[in-house]
């Protein structure tokens, strides 16, 4: 007995495939705003103007960590060797809390007022390996600050 060939069935199996691949993506798009955003920002800011950028860097900093609840982390910190290359790990609960501190008016201040210090700026986007080990880290370095301890930061 010969079977017939239908041309639609290779198209059904064709829809059937690339509706399972749709459906297995929309549930990773789906998580992505309960994902937390961890950016290393790699800056380099004229010579010139490296005081001056410092002080607005901390003031928005410490704004965006206080104000911000999505905000978990603005860290900035220089090379040694030269000041001039800033490095600023931030971390944001959520693509969401990356989104809302981008529209923040602290934010929109440091970055039209650091227009003309900064010579480059690269985002690098990391992925955090072991994101359960941040509360330690953070509540270790709050008991470094609690009054009592002798140790200090280790900075």
């Amino acid at each position: 007995m010969l079977k017939r060939y239908c041309p639609t069935s290779g198209l059904i199996w064709v829809l059937i495939c690339a509706l399972a691949l749709l459906t297995a993506h929309a549930d990773v798009y789906a998580q992505e705003p309960t994902t937390m955003l961890v950016r290393i920002s790699e800056i380099e800011v004229f010579s010139q103007r490296l005081d001056e950028y410092q002080r607005t860097l901390s003031e928005e900093a410490e704004a965006s960590v206080r104000l911000e609840p999505g905000v978990l982390c603005i860290f900035p910190s220089a090379q040694r060797e030269n000041p001039t290359q800033i490095r600023i790990l931030e971390i944001y609960a959520n693509r969401d809390a990356y989104n809302a501190h981008l529209r923040s008016p602290h934010f929109r201040k440091y970055k039209t007022s650091t227009l003309e210090m900064v010579k480059s700026l690269r985002l690098v986007d990391m992925h955090a390996m072991d994101a359960s080990a941040m509360p330690l880290i953070f509540k270790k370095m709050g008991d470094l600050n609690r009054p009592g301890n002798r140790g200090g930061w280790l900075v």
